[in-house]
Parts: C-alpha cells; structure tokens; sequence
C-alpha cells in the first residue's frame, strides 16, 4: 500500500460533485492518490471521528498485550456521568474491552471511550496525552486532541486530510480489526442500538468506519469502500443534516470509482532503474518499490508515460529503501504524481582508491561541461 496523501490524480473528464459539506478529501486507498478535496486542510472540530484515535490506541493495546479481549473492565463514575452518546455502562452488567470496543464503534459510546481510556491510560487525561503523540507520529500535525470522545472542546481540533492519515493507518496497521467497523447493531444491557452510518445498509460495498456529531461541528463521516481490488475513501465534516451527510458521502465515494481507476505499474523489487553510483562497491544501483506500487488515473486516459528524476552525482553509501531519484508518471500531458523511487539493496563504500579515482572521474565531468 502507497502511503503518500501528497498525490494528486490528472485531472478526470467529469469534474467532482459540488457538495454543501464545509470540508471534505477523496482519496483512493489502495493508490494513496488523493482524488478530489476541498478545504482539506482547514481546522474544524471532529466530534466522535475522534473515536478513530481512541479505537487505534485500544488495537495497540492488544497488540502489545497490555490488554485482553476478554479483560472485564470497572466503571468508573467519570464513565458513567459522560454526555452524550452511551452504550449504557452499568457497574452492575460486566462489560469487556470486547464489548467496550463494539459499543464505541457502533454505538460511538462516549462511556465506552471513557472506559476504554482509563484501562489504557489509568485516567483520560494521561490518554489524552498519548492521542497526541500518536498524532504527532502518524502526520497528522494539524490535530490536536483534547478528550477521547470528541465533545465539544475549543482547542479539540483535526482536518479532513488528518482523518485520512488516521485512517490509512488503522488500514495498514490493524487489518484484523477493521471488520469490526461494518458491525450494525450492539446489543448491551438490555438495550439494542443501530450503527449511525447508514451507508452500511444502503452501499454493499462500503464497510466502515465512523460517523461524528454535534450542534456545533454539524455532521461528519468517514466511509470507506471496497470494489474489487480498490478501496476508496471518503473524510467529510460539517455536513448540515444526518441524510446530507449520507448522500454527499455516497456521491464522493461513487465518483471516485467511476470517474477513477487504479493500476499496479510495479510489484515489489521490481527494477525501475539502474542508477550511475560514485564512490561504491558497486558502478550502479538497482532503484524501485519495495512494495507493489500503484498508481490512479482518470478512466479513458491515453498511455501513461514515466520517467526517471534523479539528482547529480550520486555517492554512496546507500541503505535499502533509501531514496536518490524519483519517477515522474504522465497521462495525455499530465502529471500524475513524482513518486520517490528506492533502493533496492544495500551498496557500501568503496576502498580508498575506489573512492580516489570516482573523484577524478567527476572532475573530468564537470571540466567537459563547462
């Protein structure tokens, strides 16, 4: 998977859907190509898209084994006197990180963030502290989180384009727990509630992930959608109404497969270039992806033409995956994208004299070009 949300697509035929949502990005999964945005980057107020963050560091958690799924978890009175939307914690009815993750997904429970936090962090506050660190180290660096549950909070903070980065993060580091983003109904103390995205039951092919509320944010959703080998997504906040939010998310995620398609140019290792290297064991070095490497485009585009960018001279030594040239991909006069190329395997420095007469040869060069 391309992780860069640098990268822009040419320009398709169709234009994108004029939306009402205050802020919005379409961005092609499987690609990393950003395929449509509009005020991406302003600061706005998540709501309960938060809880993106909270569920992140929860999977973590039970990564590193510092929590079960099965692990009963206490109430605490700062869980049970919480605003907002509730799963209906009760001291009284064991809860699990199981059903505390299920009830914060699908419930988007602001008792079951709590709850949640306090067993990853001993208290909110301290999780909190690890919300934003997680940011920090993921890009997402116009965010800036205050509380797990996404109530209202002045300095409670994200764009659009940071949405995405948590969400392709969730993607690619918990595969194994973003089914449970698709899950409809919880039923917990006695009480059965619907999952508030309601693209889960009018798209089937959309799975995930969270929608977000309040007076003052208006609504937001995060939708993700798979066809065939493609995943889409879409990041929209501030949406007027609970059905705008719905439509406009659809008519983003429908664009982005009709209007886009996604091509496998490279797979993995596979040499794009072989590049001249001074002052190495080696006189050149072989440049591509260490992972398959994809690439969006508008559907009906002419032939897609790349070539090699690379910077003078090149000295080693080169570790594997370092970076030295990149490759610039066109279709029908357009850049697509300029995507860092890497190495493909290690090159040490030459001896001394290797290196003595790589020298003389480049100031034999940049005599000729003068």
């Amino acid at each position: 998977m391309w992780s860069a949300l640098a990268v822009s697509a040419a320009l398709p035929s169709s234009p994108p859907p004029v939306l009402s949502a205050r802020a919005w990005l379409l961005l092609d999964v499987t690609s990393g190509s950003v395929l449509a945005e509009q005020h991406a980057d302003k600061s706005m107020e998540p709501a309960s898209m938060t809880k993106l963050m909270t569920a992140y560091l929860g999977f973590a958690a039970l990564r590193d084994r510092s929590l079960s799924l099965t692990q009963a978890i206490p109430v605490s009175d700062a869980a049970l006197k919480v605003s907002g939307a509730r799963m209906f914690l009760s001291p009284a009815v064991p809860a699990t990180v199981e059903d505390l993750l299920k009830g914060l997904i699908v419930a988007s429970a602001n008792d079951a963030a709590i709850a949640l936090a306090e067993v990853v962090a001993v208290n909110e506050a301290e999780f909190v502290v690890l919300m934003n660190k997680e940011a920090r180290r993921l890009g997402m660096n116009q965010t800036h989180f205050m509380n797990a549950t996404g109530l209202p909070h002045a300095e409670h903070r994200s764009t659009a384009r940071d949405l995405a980065r948590l969400t392709q993060a969730l993607l690619r580091d918990f595969p194994g727990h973003y089914p449970r983003f698709a899950v409809r109904t919880l039923s917990y103390n006695r009480v059965t509630q619907q999952n508030r995205n309601a693209l889960l039951w009018l798209d089937p092919h959309v799975d995930g992930l969270k929608t977000g509320h309040t007076a003052s944010a208006g609504y937001g959703v995060i939708a993700s959608a798979k066809r065939d080998h493609r995943r889409v997504l879409s990041v929209l906040i501030g949406a007027a109404t609970e059905s705008e939010r719905t439509l406009e998310s659809q008519r983003l995620l429908n664009y982005g497969f009709e209007q886009f398609e996604t091509l496998r140019l490279y797979s993995a290792r596979q040499p794009v270039a072989a590049l001249e290297v001074f002052h190495g064991q080696g006189a050149s070095l072989a440049v591509g992806f260490l992972s398959n490497f994809y690439i969006t485009v508008p559907r009906g585009h002419g032939p897609l033409q790349a070539q090699v960018l690379r910077r003078e001279p090149l000295l080693a030594p080169f570790k594997q995956g370092q970076g030295g040239a990149s490759l610039q991909v066109s279709a029908d006069g357009r850049v697509v994208g300029v995507f860092p190329l890497q190495a493909l395997d290690t090159m040490e420095r030459a001896g001394w004299l290797g290196r003595l007469w790589d020298n003389l040869r480049l100031k034999y060069r940049a005599w000729m070009k003068r």
